[in-house]
């Protein structure tokens, strides 16, 4: 039996159908990758290359040819990216280390693994406010927020849409910060044509399923700092030497020690595998035609619901900027007639699949009690996004029909309030 005909087969069978208007349904996302990736994997295992090896490196060299990063350094999920990237950041050996103590400002609306590297290091997470237009961080309020203490600015561009990046270098370069992108969401954002995650010292990205292409489950730091991305490289994986690309300094400072064994630094195991980079190396060449997609929809959204400006708020693109737009966020304005759970429920009973705008505020979080963090200022944008926000799917199997259908169903909610 042909294995990889029969996966195709399978395949044809199962992978994502057209919109049906009689049985209405848009995802909040589809697979974005066929049997191509499948049999991929297949290959992989059939051949018993599991582990980290040649696949991961050529995804990671891929990665930084397209996105004109300097490093790539795969690990096994976008939370274990910022992990990473903290965690080296924090390390003895860094040159500019972040120390226990001192304070990185974030944005309230955000991803909970977005803080949660930031407290196991012994920082201080800042929580500061965002702007209600582009959802992105208020850099009024984060020159507001510096104090002694503060060494660094970790941004997260919400929904692909990147943050006016000249500000913020500027900010940065006048205050002293250095700059970590978040840019878990946002892969493929760009602005003025530079790729989101290249301004920072660090930036970071995830390959999990509902993102813009997808390993299943997988994440990227990148960095044009040599020093630190062989540091990332040792805190992948153990504390060892084997995957840095240039060990020969600790293998000679060594020579009584087996170089595979050679551990010179703490480590975790967030290593990636074999099936994921090859997964990876196939799911990036698809990735232009998944954002033009969104794109084309996001533009749609926008123009067709003008009507209800009224009623709703709609994400803003810098000047500059172009978002990769991870959904397609929206918020109810105060004084609407009606609130964001009486729009979700309505949606949802038209098959539409929603969601909240990230963890919301996450100052307001409960596990946020537990640990040391600052709250610079009342948040009261990043709560009323967090009580008024709400997203549907915009992904590359929302058709002209299915977006359609979508519009279709915001206007006769408006319409039933007027009824």
């Amino acid at each position: 039996m042909n294995v990889k005909a029969a996966i195709r087969a399978a395949w044809k069978k199962l992978a994502p159908k057209p919109f049906d208007p009689k049985s209405p349904l848009v995802k909040l996302h589809e697979a974005t990758y066929d049997a191509d990736e499948i049999n991929a994997v297949v290959d992989c295992l059939l051949n018993i290359e599991v582990t980290m090896g040649p696949r991961v490196r050529r995804f990671e060299d891929e990665f930084c040819r397209k996105y004109g990063h300097k490093n790539a350094v795969m690990c096994n999920s976008g939370s274990s990216a910022n992990l990473l990237a903290i965690a080296a950041m924090a390390n003895p050996v860094t040159k500019d280390r972040l120390k226990p103590g001192d304070e990185v400002i974030v944005p309230a609306l955000c991803w909970s693994t977005t803080v949660w590297p930031l407290i196991q290091m012994q920082l201080v997470p800042v929580i500061v406010d965002v702007d209600l237009e582009t959802l992105n961080l208020d850099l009024n309020e984060v020159e507001r927020a510096i104090t002694p203490k503060t060494k660094a600015l970790m941004i997260v561009p919400i929904y692909g849409n990147p943050c006016d990046m000249d500000a913020v270098a500027a900010l940065c370069r006048r205050r002293g910060l250095q700059l970590i992108e978040d840019s878990c969401e946002s892969l493929g954002a760009t602005y003025k044509g530079r790729h989101v995650g290249s301004f920072g010292r660090v930036g970071q990205f995830s390959f999990y399923y509902s993102h813009h292409i997808t390993t299943l489950e997988g994440g990227m730091v990148v960095t044009d700092d040599d020093g630190l991305a062989e540091t990332l490289r040792v805190l992948r994986a153990h504390g060892w030497v084997r995957e840095m690309r240039n060990p020969t300094p600790h293998v000679d400072a060594h020579p009584d020690i087996d170089p595979k064994f050679l551990f010179v630094n703490l480590g975790y195991n967030l290593r990636a595998t074999e099936p994921q980079g090859a997964m990876g190396s196939l799911q990036l060449k698809k990735l232009d035609r998944c954002i033009r997609i969104r794109r084309d929809n996001a533009a749609y959204f926008r123009k067709a619901l003008a009507a209800h400006d009224a009623f709703f708020g709609h994400v803003a693109e810098q000047k500059n900027g172009k978002s990769s737009w991870f959904g397609y966020p929206m918020r109810v304005k105060k004084g609407a007639p009606f609130k964001q759970r009486d729009v979700v429920a309505f949606l949802r009973s038209r098959g539409l699949e929603m969601r909240p705008l990230n963890a919301g505020n996450i100052a307001g979080q409960p596990a946020m009690k537990l640990y040391e963090h600052r709250v610079a200022g009342a948040l009261p944008r990043a709560n009323e996004v967090w009580k008024s926000g709400f997203t549907f799917g915009n992904h590359q199997h929302v058709s002209k029909a299915a977006r359609e259908y979508i519009v279709q169903q915001v206007n006769a909610f408006v319409g039933k309030q007027h009824g």
